[in-house]
């Protein structure tokens, strides 16, 4: 049996995602791994929630991403690489995600911090990758991810160093959109979670996919794709709810049909 556990709430499309395993940081096992990429599945498949927040229990870590004393464990390398991980769960979640960072969020941590769409800091946390001081680097995807939020020069700074930054520096940078006191961060990321709910969710999920598309593409393929999803949406039940809705001077109701 895992002493950790990934727990999921949801209330009115909001779901919370929160990494409870706090005597040990959030630090994520290899149970908690597969329960996570076993969630993200539920979560798309069956509809579960049209937005979701990652936050880690506890006051003092967001997750310190891999448990160390697991790495060990596997028989080979190749095991090691092919291993069923967290962060491509977050990644490959449709819907929007939200980090709400209330602590340490370092090593797989910051990666799982990074998989999210948007990251909101409590005043008392710190981003690291912290791999580095152990010998190794993440492979999470903290390079592409880290270097396409940041200024290179920060980017390179933290892969080296593997030293903390405070959430001050982590705006400064970008790396986080907001800094909030500890004891309202995870109350303004459920505000922010609702606003997004509110919104059609097929056209929530296609502004996602669209920002990932401008990641990978050169910029006439981006917009290309842009197109063709914006084509999708306005043929949506959502889409003629929101042009009669604003005909009509009332607040759509979105169905995410």
């Amino acid at each position: 049996m895992s002493d950790g556990t990934v727990r999921f709430d949801v209330s009115d499309g909001v779901g919370v995602i929160t990494l409870d395993r706090p005597r040990k940081l959030n630090a994520m096992t290899r149970a908690m791994s597969a329960d996570l990429l076993d969630l993200v599945r539920r979560i798309d498949a069956e509809s579960l929630a049209r937005v979701v927040v990652v936050t880690g229990a506890g006051d003092r870590a967001f997750s310190v991403g891999s448990d160390v004393g697991e790495v060990g464990d596997y028989a080979a390398p190749w095991d090691f690489r092919n291993r069923r991980d967290y962060c491509d769960a977050l990644r490959a979640l449709r819907v929007p995600a939200i980090a709400a960072v209330n602590g340490y969020a370092y090593g797989g941590g910051l990666e799982l911090a990074l998989s999210c769409d948007i990251r909101l800091a409590a005043d008392t946390a710190s981003f690291a990758a912290a791999e580095i001081k152990l010998g190794w680097i993440g492979g999470g995807g903290v390079s592409a991810l880290l270097s396409a939020t940041v200024p290179a020069g920060d980017a390179a700074l933290m892969l080296l160093t593997g030293d903390p930054v405070p959430a001050a520096d982590a705006h400064r940078m970008g790396l986080v959109s907001q800094v909030h006191p500890s004891t309202r961060v995870l109350s303004v990321a459920l505000e922010l979670a609702r606003t997004i709910a509110s919104r059609a969710p097929i056209a929530a999920q296609s502004a996602k996919a669209n920002l990932r598309a401008a990641r990978s593409m050169g910029l006439e393929a981006a917009i290309q794709y842009e197109r063709e999803m914006q084509a999708i949406c306005m043929a949506t039940d959502d889409a003629r709810e929101g042009r009669a809705a604003f005909a009509e001077k009332r607040t759509p109701t979105f169905r995410g049909l």
